[in-house]
C-alpha cells in the first residue's frame, strides 16, 4: 500500500513541477496576464484535468511557487546557525552564508518576479520574512541599545537590496563572492574610517 501512495506522491510532485516550470518559462516571454491555463498545460504536456486537480487558478500555481521559494529562503537563512546553542556572528565564516546560493538556485524565478508585474508585493514579502526571522531567531544577539524592530527591518532591506543589485547585474558574481561581500559589510565599522579633508 505504501508503494502505491509513494508512487502517487511522486506523480503529483512531477506534475506540479512540470506546471511550475511551464509557467516560469512562459513568463520569460509574456506577461502573467497574457498566460492562460491552456498555455501552461500544453507546455507542461499535461491535460487541464491535471491542472484543476491541484489548482483552481493560475494565481494559485504562482502562489505555490512563491511559497516554495520562501520556504527554501527560510531554510537558507537559518543554515548558518541551525542547531547551535550559541551563535556568534563574528566567528561565522562567509561560506556559512547560503542565502545567495538560494537566490542563484532560483535565479529564473527571482529575475522574473522582480522584473514583472506578477507580484508587486514580492519585495515586501521577502523583506518581511527576513525581518521576522531575525526578530524570532537572532533577537538575543541584537545590541540592547538599538530598537530590534528597526534593526531587523534595516538588515532585511539591506540584504534584499544586495539581491536586487545582483539581479540587475545579471548575476555576474558568484554566490560565494556575494556571501563574502555581505560578510565584509557585516563586519564593517565606520568608526574605523578616517576622513581626509
Amino acid at each position: 500500500m505504501s508503494d502505491i501512495s509513494s508512487s502517487t506522491d511522486r506523480r503529483i510532485k512531477k506534475s506540479k513541477a512540470s506546471l511550475k516550470d511551464a509557467l516560469l518559462q512562459l513568463m520569460q516571454t509574456r506577461s502573467f496576464k497574457e498566460i492562460s491555463i491552456t498555455d501552461i498545460v500544453q507546455l507542461a504536456d499535461l491535460n487541464r484535468g491535471t491542472f484543476y486537480r491541484h489548482y483552481q487558478y493560475k494565481e494559485d500555481l504562482f502562489d505555490e511557487i512563491i511559497d516554495d521559494v520562501i520556504q527554501d529562503l527560510v531554510t537558507s537563512f537559518r543554515k548558518p546557525y541551525q542547531g547551535m546553542k550559541k551563535f556568534e556572528v563574528g566567528l561565522m565564516p562567509s561560506s556559512a552564508i547560503t542565502i545567495f546560493e538560494h537566490v542563484h538556485q532560483h535565479a529564473q524565478f527571482y529575475t522574473l518576479v522582480v522584473k514583472s508585474e506578477a507580484s508587486s508585493n514580492f519585495q515586501r514579502m521577502i523583506c518581511d520574512v527576513l525581518r521576522d526571522l531575525s526578530l524570532k531567531d537572532l533577537y538575543q544577539i541584537f545590541p540592547q541599545h538599538i530598537n530590534p524592530e528597526l534593526l531587523a527591518s534595516y538588515q532585511s532591506h539591506a540584504i534584499f537590496g544586495m539581491i536586487l543589485e545582483w539581479i540587475r547585474q545579471d548575476f555576474k558574481h558568484s554566490p560565494a563572492y556575494m556571501a563574502e561581500e555581505l560578510f565584509k559589510i557585516i563586519h564593517y565599522r565606520p568608526d574605523n574610517v578616517v576622513l581626509k579633508e
